[in-house]
């Protein structure tokens, strides 16, 4: 079994990068592989709670990562920083996540066999 990491740094709307990183991490995880996922910078976005997409007429898509669990995919780390940077806490996220200093997810990204960028 292969570590793979997704390290998500877009905001969840405007470009196909949070959707399409969703899709290939439930690929990957009825695969059985070892799958984490990482948010920083804008990609922090993409766990807020209270996601309204009606008036850009797109499909709001961040309940899935409440379903994540159901296919095994429990590793969800958040850059701290990035997450203080954008004014938001623990508390504003959909799911549990584990808070990482950058150094930590330096450490955590060094143990992985393949890391895909969204």
């Amino acid at each position: 079994m292969k570590k793979f990491m997704f390290v998500n740094r877009k905001a969840p709307y405007g470009t196909i990068y949070a959707l399409e990183s969703l899709e290939v991490v439930l690929i990957t995880a009825t695969f059985d592989q070892d799958v984490s996922l990482v948010f920083l910078d804008d990609g922090v976005y993409q766990l807020m709670k209270g996601q309204d997409t009606a008036g850009i007429g797109i499909k709001n898509h961040s309940k899935t990562y409440r379903a994540l669990e159901g296919y095994d995919v429990e590793k969800l780390y958040v850059e701290r920083a990035s997450l203080e940077a954008r004014g938001l806490s623990e508390d504003d996220l959909i799911v549990d996540v584990e808070l990482l200093s950058s150094d930590e997810m330096a450490g955590l990204m060094a143990e992985q066999d393949v890391i895909y960028s969204f």
